[in-house]
Order: C-alpha cells, then structure tokens, then sequence
C-alpha cells in the first residue's frame, strides 16, 4: 500500500508540457507585430510544441478516467474545437464558405480511415507482427459512421425536393437531428450500456494491470492544459496559414499584373478559408485543400496518441480514439453547420462529387472487411495507406 501511495503522489507534470503551451500562446500574440518572416519559425515550434503537450495531457486525463472515457475525452476536446473553427470561418466567410463543413468532415474521415489508421496498423504490426482487439465496439463505430457519412455526404445528391448537392431547409433540420441521436446513442453504448465491448482484453480480465493513474489534481490541471493547448493548436495553425498565404501573395506580386495584385490583395483581407482558397488556387490546388488543411491541424493531437497506442500494442485504445474521432467530428459538425445555414439563410453544401463518394465508399467498405475479423497485420495497414495516398 505504501508503494502505490508513493507512486500516485510522485507523479507530476513535467515542465515541458506546461511551458509548451504558454510559449505557443506567447508566439501567437508576437505574431501580430509584424517581426517579418523569420518570426514563422518561431509559430511553427509553437505549434509543434503544443501539440506534443496537447497529446500528453490528454493520456494524463485517459489515464486517470480510464478506458473508453479517456478516448472520448480526446476526441471531443479536438472536435469542439474543429467546430469552433469551422462555425467562425463560416459566419467571417459568408456564402463562399457553404462547403467548408463538408470538405473538412470528408477530410477528417479519410484522414482518419485511411491515414491515421493505415499508419497504427502498419507501425503497430511492424512491432508486434500481429495485433487483435474487440470487434463488437469497432463494428458499431463502423456502423454508426457508415450512416451519418452516406446520410450526410451521399445522399444530398440523390434527393428530389432541391437540386444539387443540397438538402432543403426541414430536411436538413432533420438530418441534424438524427445525426446527434446517433452520435449521442453511440456515445451512450460506449461509456454506459456497454462499455465493455470498448475495453482492451486485458483490462477486462484484470483490472489492475495498468500503473497507478495520477490524482485527481493533476488529471484536472492537464484537462484545462489541454484545452490551453488545442486552443494554441487552431490559432497558430490559423496564424501560419496567413502569414503563408501573404508571402505567396507577396512572390506572386512581382510577377503578375496589378490588377491581379489588387485581388490577392482584397483576398487576403478576409478571413482564413478565402484566404487559403486564393493559396490554393495559385498552387492549382483544388478549394477542398481548406478543408484539408483544417482537418489535418486538429487531427494531429489525436493522430500522434493513436500512434503512441499502436506501438505500445494497445490497438483497442487506439481504435477506440480514431474511430471515435471521426464520429465527433461528422457527428457534431454537420448540426453545427447546419445551425449557421438555417439562421443565416445560407444554402449549405454537402454532396460529394462523384469521385469523393467512390473514395468514401471504398474507405469504408475496406475498413469494414481489414477491422471486421478482430485481427491486423501489415497487410491491412498497407492498403489503407495505399487508399489515403489515392
């Protein structure tokens, strides 16, 4: 007894992960003054600093709540900062940001199908050969993302009432409504009804093989810390993208006419997505590139922990957080979205194009067949990678 009081009382925060934050808030406040591009270097440790804490801190919290809780901790910290983001850029956007829920949502799922699992399952397999979990809780993450994903992203297209990738306004009120039901049943199978179909193996049989978790102090300092440092995470990612986006402004001045110059100009005088947009399309890069980009920023918290997961051999607390993640995010952004729509008089855009919905398509009817026996090797790893390189 006296060992394990020892080891809960000696566990503390190590200095980097407070400091990590505050130096990203710090650098984000600078970042106003005009320090010129060098300063860029400076917001980009910023970032990366923040997020390495944001993932410490959220293992802190996972550890102290336990599995599935510390998995949905993670993955609803970072969505509501995603819909935060999204919903900000819409109302700053106007009507040119109707897609921007869409293409970020399609991103995180590709993202998170084909990216950030493709790469746990090949690293965890790498280490381990072969690797297995609970198939009862990732079928019925599977099954849950299956549905808002068709019902939100697909179907819009195929409907009657408006032309377009576009729902009408009653049928977009219900879209929401069902999307949070499902999202919020989901929730509720996870954490209370059956929340041992989440739960690695081990972990079910004997409760105690996990080391002491911290106390109840720490966990809540390292909740406020990780909310510190999503936070940091979104506004640096913010702040480097406009201090990018104007120094390609900048090039492409020298060389094009003035009329051009004067548009770039006005572009940039507006929010992030129009501005990212005139990025994009200076590169030849397609517009879903903003949602992209979105995405990946606050995925890269909860994709660097799923990571950690994979290579400790724990693919359920891995699976857990990734596939949980994509249901947040699809699952409280497209309500989110569709409040803006629906006060503003916006038409919101949700349809895929015909060879984002065959990509969809396929990511799901893969991750259903490599995730549907229980068991993972490299094999499985490979093809997801193979799709999200696609």
């Amino acid at each position: 007894m006296k060992t394990s009081k020892t080891s809960k009382t000696s566990f503390s925060l190590p200095v980097w992960s407070v400091a990590a934050p505050i130096a990203g808030w710090l650098f984000l406040g600078g970042a106003g003054f005009n320090f010129g591009g060098a300063y860029t270097i400076l917001l980009v440790i910023g970032l990366l600093g923040s997020v390495l804490a944001a993932v410490y801190h959220a293992e802190v919290v996972a550890h102290r709540v336990g599995e599935p809780y510390g998995t949905l901790v993670l993955a609803l910290a970072v969505t509501l900062i995603e819909v935060a983001l999204i919903v900000s850029l819409m109302l700053a956007g106007g009507e040119e940001t109707t897609g921007l829920a869409r293409d970020t949502v399609f991103a995180a799922i590709m993202i998170i199908l084909n990216g950030i699992v493709g790469i746990c399952l090949l690293v965890g397999a790498s280490h381990h050969k072969e690797q297995s979990f609970g198939l009862l809780g990732v079928s019925a993450s599977l099954a849950t993302l299956a549905a808002i994903a068709v019902l939100t992203l697909v179907l819009p297209n195929y409907t009657s009432s408006a032309l377009g990738p576009f729902y009408t306004p009653s049928q977009l009120t219900f879209i929401a409504i069902i999307s949070l039901i499902l999202y919020g049943t989901f929730v509720l199978v996870q954490t209370v009804r059956h929340r041992d179909y989440f739960l690695p193996e081990e972990a079910i049989n004997n409760e105690n093989v996990h080391a002491e978790p911290p106390s109840v102090k720490v966990a809540v300092i390292s909740g406020v810390l990780l909310l510190v440092c999503l936070g940091a995470v979104v506004l640096l990612a913010k702040s480097l993208a406009k201090s990018l986006a104007k120094s390609l402004a900048k090039s492409l001045a020298k060389s094009l006419a003035k009329s051009l110059a004067k548009s770039l100009a006005k572009s940039l005088a507006k929010s992030l997505a129009p501005t990212l947009e005139t990025a994009a399309a200076s590169l030849g890069a397609p517009k879903t590139l903003v949602g992209i980009i979105i995405a990946a920023v606050v995925l890269l918290p909860e994709g660097l922990a799923a990571v950690r997961a994979a290579r400790a051999n724990r693919l359920q607390t891995n699976l857990n957080l990734a596939l949980g993640s994509a249901l947040a995010s699809i699952g409280l952004t497209i309500p989110a979205a569709a409040i803006v729509s629906l006060s503003t008089g916006w038409t919101l855009t949700l349809g895929l194009d015909i060879k984002s919905t065959v990509l969809l398509l396929l990511s799901l009817i893969v991750a259903m067949f490599s995730l549907g026996t229980g068991r993972t090797t490299v094999m499985q790893g490979t093809v997801h990678l193979v799709i999200f390189a696609v």
